[in-house]
């Protein structure tokens, strides 16, 4: 018995099976979560090393290196990039998309505890994390109370940001602004020179007096009492009294040659929301975390959080959250859904001539789709943009089949024959056409699911959401369209004396007219063979030079407008941050009087990569939100165009850049990068301004620059090893007590209540304005004797780089720029043409990276599936048509299909990305459905 016919039988099964697949698609449709695209995330661990106080050369010579020759050897290895800042490490391990990320984490957690030993002892325990270092937040907050601004940044940091961690999805919360409290023992050097003490002399009382000791126990008879030895700090008379050693007699005490002050932290960051001072928080998620459940997550615990402190006036404002948009998209794509469905729904109202007809073809949608979303949630998709458009996309397929089958059936019932046997017989005879129709659709996409690379996961839930939703349609023609056809089903014709009836008549008049006039053209057409073979070949070149002349460009996404941009405020790199904070004031307060910006959040010192941390004082970072774009007459494009040149003309003393937000969210990358790779750094910076120089003469680059530049001001101390031994020092100790004395140390920690503070000591500010204190700065020798610091070297200033770079393990230098007005694939592309019309120096590799890497890697992939999807689909036909030939007549509409598509994205100026060949694997798939039909 086939499948139709126990349907027709026995529909008690077929209502059974429906209902389930429904009760179960309802249930999947409330489970399925919501994020913008299919995470198209690199398998990327990283590994950061705080050193603090070092500059970015020894930081690579003492961390970096270490760390990258420990992970070289992990398996499945892709690449090794590394960023060697002041005071910091960043080595990002990228792994080849068959590695298991968690396994790669052990092993490489494993290889850096090898290496620990071998790293300065000031340097922290690196920190390896499953994310990248690119990613921008998906939420910046600000925070507000009406408490004491120490006593809210105790809560903030001791309460709220442990909280916000611990979310499921969340990677790391970074903090911005707010006064920490903070112990400061500043020493004054000429006080300690005087006793004869060097500032490491101060710091170790200080530390060998802030212990407690566990001393054993006291035994009687009758009991056993723990003792313990009590030393640690209570407060800040504690500190006070802190004997540093003993001189003519008498005790010396850290009060007599330093300030003891219960103050604040020097400010290193300053967060603003809309021009008032308030604590930012950056929410972060891990790589392979859903930003919108993230989102909901925190919203939900800030909530909780306001109401806890609703003594202290907490208040949190959601300056930026991403999910906002993925929603909006969404939305926008389910609208679009549910049109296509009431359009199609029209169009079967008027070619099926019934109510009743049309009804039994739209039941295949919602059959189909409730089936497609258990799929959805099965694989572990989303409702993203790409599972959304194929849904929408796949409206019209859907119906395809049971269109066919239904007017098979009215055939053979206008035979006379009765609607049960029409049903079977009519889909019998129509199933293997039904089958074909199917198939086609299947095989072009489905060699899509099994591309491979960075991209993968997008084209998979695309391709995977069409294939399972046409199976299903077809499950259907098979099953319920005859069943409903055969109970419901009834031979109808227009009626005149009816509005709908002669609504219908008049569409079919209209028809019948297109028929006549298409019926002369093929006429004519088949009369002047050779004009219409020319006129083909010239719409065919002329479409596809369209690409070539560039009046189409190439791109891997559309940009998108989303309303948000950055405007990035660099000051010159000697500028200390309160310079910073009154020149992003300025800025501030222009871009508030334009009406079409919402809010502002602002950081200085820190910009929103989540391991930025020293050497940014001179930096600002301004986020802006505007308006829906229904409410604007310009694009956010434009409106960053226009901003720029603005601030630029008003503001003096400050680079101005500034950034549209991605549709992926992010303005941390700049869309195009050139990496070069080699030996020598200062070769590598001589070519990156040649390739700058290429670079600023192709249309629509904007913010281009180099990533190393050799302009930050330096002080350079050059010891004399041999002068140094003989005054009875050691290098080791030179290095810690100038450390100490300019960049602190605050390894020792006050309680108090709950909480520990820090015990930072260091020379008093007034001690470390000039390079003539450096000068005079002193140390004690083992004999007793104070040497100062310009006895045994040469002190100047100089500059060096704020930066350094390293891909695989060699030093390197990336040329990177903006894209303003133009596609971006097309902008790399003309780029690329210029730089390789040189050869390049010996001893020296390029590397394109950014979004042309990822475009490259995803057309390579689509094409590969496109040719694959052609040869599935003629192998198809060869099978339905019993011909080698015949196919080839269908293979060759492809390119002239594709002359339609090139006009309309011409026309429309559009370019070429993955969406749009998408599009275009469609239409071929839908073009071979007809056919099939046929």
């Amino acid at each position: 018995m086939s499948l139709t016919a126990l349907s027709i039988k026995r529909p008690t099964l077929i209502v059974v099976i429906f209902s389930v697949l429904a009760l179960l698609g309802v249930a999947s449709y409330f489970s399925i979560g919501y994020e913008l695209l299919p995470k198209i995330s690199k398998q990327v661990i990283t590994i950061s090393t705080s050193y603090p106080g070092a500059a970015p050369t020894e930081v690579e010579n003492s961390v970096t290196k270490k760390v990258e020759d420990a992970v070289s050897s992990l398996e499945k290895l892709d690449n090794i990039k590394s960023q060697s800042l002041e005071g910091n490490s960043k080595v990002i391990v990228e792994f080849k998309a068959t590695a298991d990320i968690n396994q790669s984490m052990e092993d490489a957690q494993r290889k850096i505890n090898a290496i620990a030993a071998d790293l300065p002892d000031n340097a922290k325990e690196p920190v390896i994390s499953k994310f990248s270092v690119d990613e921008a937040p998906i939420m910046k907050i600000s925070v507000t109370a009406k408490t004491e601004s120490r006593q809210l940044y105790d809560i903030v940091k001791q309460r709220i940001v442990p909280l916000l961690s611990k979310l499921e999805g969340v990677a790391n919360v970074g903090l911005m602004g707010g006064e920490e409290r903070q112990i400061r023992v500043n020493i004054d050097r000429k006080k300690i020179e005087s006793y004869g003490l060097d500032a490491q002399q101060v710091l170790n009382a200080i530390e060998s007096s802030n212990l407690d000791f566990p001393a054993g126990s006291v035994k009687d008879q009758s009991n056993e009492t723990t003792t313990r030895l009590a030393g640690k700090f209570k407060n800040t008379k504690d500190i006070d009294n802190v004997i540093i050693t003993k001189h003519d007699g008498r005790a010396i005490y850290l009060k007599d040659v330093a300030t003891v002050i219960d103050g604040i932290k020097e400010t290193e960051t300053i967060s603003r929301y809309n021009a008032n001072t308030a604590i930012g928080l950056l929410m972060y998620k891990q790589t392979d975390a859903n930003a919108v459940q993230v989102s909901k997550q925190v919203q939900e615990e800030i909530r909780k959080l306001e109401k806890e402190y609703a003594s202290s006036a907490l208040k949190f404002a959601i300056a930026q959250d991403s999910s906002e948009f993925t929603l909006k998209a969404a939305e926008a794509v389910n609208h679009d859904l549910v049109l296509a469905i009431v359009l199609v729904a029209l169009v079967m109202l008027v070619f099926l001539h019934s109510m009743r007809n049309a009804i039994i073809v739209m039941v295949a949608i919602p059959a189909s789709l409730v089936s497609t979303y258990i799929a959805i949630y099965a694989f572990g998709f989303t409702f993203n943009l790409m599972t959304l458009l194929a849904l929408s996309l796949v409206i019209g397929i859907l119906v395809d089949d049971s269109i066919v089958v239904l007017e098979n059936i009215q055939r053979h019932m206008e035979t006379g024959k009765e609607k049960r046997k029409a049903a079977l017989e009519g889909r019998q005879e129509i199933g293997f056409t039904a089958m074909s129709i199917t198939l086609v659709d299947v095989v072009v996409f489905l060699p899509i699911t099994m591309v491979n690379g960075l991209i993968a996961d997008i084209l998979r839930q695309f391709s995977l959401v069409v294939v399972t939703s046409t199976l299903m349609s077809l499950f259907v023609c098979f099953t319920l369209t005859p069943l409903l056809v055969s109970r419901f089903g009834k031979l109808t014709h227009p009626n005149r004396k009816k509005i709908g009836g002669r609504i219908i008549l008049w569409v079919e008049k209209k028809i019948e007219k297109l028929t006549e006039t298409y019926s002369s053209l093929l006429k004519w057409s088949l009369g002047h063979k050779r004009w219409v073979l020319i006129t083909t070949i010239v719409l065919l070149f002329g479409s596809f030079a369209l690409v070539g002349a560039g009046f189409i460009g190439n791109e891997f996404v559309n940009m998108g407008d989303r309303g948000e941009l950055v405007v990035n405020v660099e000051l010159p790199k000697d500028a200390n941050i309160q310079q910073t904070n009154l020149k992003t004031q300025e800025v501030e307060r222009y871009i508030l009087s334009k009406p079409e910006v919402v809010n502002v959040f602002s950081s200085m010192g820190k910009s929103d990569n989540q391991f930025a941390q020293q050497g940014e004082r001179h930096k600002s970072e301004i986020s802006i939100k505007l308006v829906d774009k229904s409410k604007r007459s310009f694009s956010t494009e434009q409106f960053s165009a226009i901003l720029k040149k603005e601030l630029e003309q008003k503001i003096e003393g400050a680079k101005i850049t500034t950034s549209q937000v991605d549709i992926m969210g992010s303005t941390s990358e700049a869309p195009i990068q050139l990496v070069l790779n080699g030996g020598d750094v200062d070769r590598l910076l001589s070519y990156a301004d040649t390739i700058l120089a290429k670079m600023k003469t192709v249309p629509g680059t904007s913010g281009q620059k180099i990533s190393i530049e050799n302009n930050k001001p330096e002080v350079s101390v050059k010891v004399d090893k041999e002068k140094m031994a003989a005054l009875g020092l050691r290098m080791d100790q030179v290095g810690n007590v100038i450390n100490l004395a300019f960049s602190g140390n605050s390894d020792t920690k006050l309680t108090d209540g709950q909480y520990d503070y820090d015990i930072t000591v260091k020379l008093d500010a007034f001690n470390r304005q000039s390079v003539d204190e450096l000068k005079q700065l002193a140390f004690v020798n083992a004999a007793g004797q104070t040497v100062r610091l310009d006895q045994f070297a040469t002190i100047q200033r100089t500059v060096g780089p704020a930066k350094l770079e390293r891909k695989d393990r060699m030093s390197s230098v990336t040329i990177s720029c903006e894209v303003i007005g133009r596609p971006q694939g097309t902008v790399g592309a003309e780029i690329q043409a210029l730089v390789e019309k040189d050869p390049l120096p010996a001893a020296m590799t390029i590397s394109y990276e950014g979004n042309m890497k990822t475009q490259a890697d995803a057309f390579g992939s689509l094409g590969l599936a496109l040719i694959a999807s052609i040869i599935f689909v003629y192998l198809i036909m060869v099978a339905l048509y019993n011909s080698y030939i015949y196919p080839f007549v269908v293979l060759f509409s492809i390119p002239v299909a594709m002359v339609g598509a090139l006009l309309a994205l011409a026309l429309n100026l559009q370019s070429l990305n993955i969406f749009s060949l998408l599009g275009i694997i469609m239409l071929i798939g839908a073009g071979f459905g007809k056919w099939c039909r046929r």
